[in-house]
């Protein structure tokens, strides 16, 4: 694609990177035929081709408009149209580029402002989130059927398996899953510590920064990124630990974007590409284990939703599928399982009524063959669709759990 770019961005870093981006999009429009908000929504606007255009004018000097920047937070940067791309162009990052300069050139709405800000402040801090939750489970009886659903209780083992082990890995607990769903980590720290690895949990590490980051809070992001490496490089640096064990996808993909984000700091560019190369889904260390140490029940019919964040982002399509078919699983065949459920992080509360549209078509997919059980692999996910189904929806990971 050939590309003007104005004065104003040609000389930064951002107006350079986005023009190497641009370049190499061909317009072929192959990335229309997989993106969600385009397949409800027909707008070729609401797709990567027509979003690709519209940041290719911002970035010519065009005028920028209220709707310009409700194109682009309607994108759930789910990256499928980066599966489907022949060319590979980079659209998230692209993407990205084009949300922040448009953020500073169309003004939100004070509701919008208020919205966006209160995330920022709860959602990455786990006390604060922590709090809320109580106050949520606490009034859950009188509050309205929508909200009242999308407040768990905590079901199942939430004991950890401290036991010393000669392989050691790191494990990010995340900011909302230990107060939406502490037994996925320590489901995780059972299973590894009979296949003879545990996990060092490092309280001091905070949110991936994938919520501000999102949300064009870049300076908050790179703060939680960098004491998050603080935490982790000496155990790496050292080999006092092999991995970083991540058990939500979504923040598996941030964390392996860290080298990227860190790319141009003389200070943490290097420590930032070894905690990217030592980051794993849990998927990936379990992969590669023998399952035989386990003692699993497999006669469960499951339906697994693969989250954007492992088959898109992290390009892990079929390694959870395949672990759970050898452990002896039956695994339902999901049509269309490339489109996302609609959770994406804060979509679901900033765009509810696409986000609701997403998660009733996945449901719909998800069971279709009437499953005992949905597993996901993603936090936002998981309690996305366990909000508008009877089917109990869990983390993968625990099928593989004993207790």
């Amino acid at each position: 694609m050939q590309t003007k770019i104005s004065p104003e961005f040609n000389t930064t870093l951002a107006g350079q990177r986005a023009e190497e981006i641009l370049r190499s999009c061909v317009h072929c429009g192959f990335c229309t035929a997989t993106c969600p908000t385009y397949q409800l929504l027909g707008d070729e606007l609401d797709s990567p081709r027509g979003r690709i255009y519209l940041i290719k004018q911002v970035l010519e000097g065009n005028d920028v408009s209220k709707s310009t920047q409700q194109h682009l937070d309607r994108c759930l940067v789910c990256r499928s149209c980066e599966t489907t791309c022949p060319s590979g162009v980079e659209y998230s990052h692209l993407l990205e580029i084009g949300r922040n300069i448009v953020d500073k050139k169309v003004k939100r709405s004070l509701f919008e402002k208020i919205q966006r800000q209160l995330l920022c402040l709860v959602l990455p801090y786990p006390k604060r989130f922590s709090f809320a939750m109580k106050l949520g489970r606490l009034f859950k009886p009188i509050l309205p059927g929508k909200i009242k659903h999308s407040i768990p209780e905590i079901t199942g083992n939430t004991i950890w398996n401290n036991c010393s082990q000669l392989r050691r890995m790191i494990v990010l607990n995340g900011c909302v899953q230990p107060s939406l769903s502490p037994q996925i980590n320590a489901a995780t720290s059972r299973v590894l510590n009979r296949l003879g690895i545990e996990l060092i949990n490092k309280p001091l590490a905070q949110c991936c920064g994938a919520v501000n980051q999102h949300l064009n809070d870049e300076e908050t992001a790179l703060q939680f990124i960098k004491q998050n490496i603080d935490e982790w490089y000496p155990l790496l640096e050292s080999n006092r630990a092999e991995a970083i064990v991540i058990t939500a996808s979504g923040c598996g993909a941030m964390v392996k974007e860290y080298e990227y984000l860190l790319r141009n700091d003389k200070d943490y560019a290097e420590k930032a590409k070894l905690i990217s190369k030592s980051c794993k889904d849990i998927s990936e260390i379990i992969a590669n284990e023998d399952l035989s140490k386990l003692e699993i029940d497999a006669s469960k019919n499951i339906s697994f939703h693969s989250p954007c964040t492992l088959q898109h982002a992290q390009k892990l399509n079929g390694v959870v599928e395949g672990i759970l078919t050898k452990a002896g699983f039956t695994l339902n065949v999901i049509k269309d399982s490339h489109l996302c459920c609609g959770s994406a992080g804060t979509y679901s509360i900033l765009q509810a009524e696409i986000s609701q549209q997403l998660k009733q078509n996945k449901l719909q997919m998800l069971e279709q063959d009437k499953p005992n059980l949905i597993a996901t692999a993603n936090i936002g996910c998981l309690h996305h669709l366990d909000s508008g189904t009877e089917t109990k929806v869990i983390h993968w990971i625990e099928l593989l759990d004993r207790t």
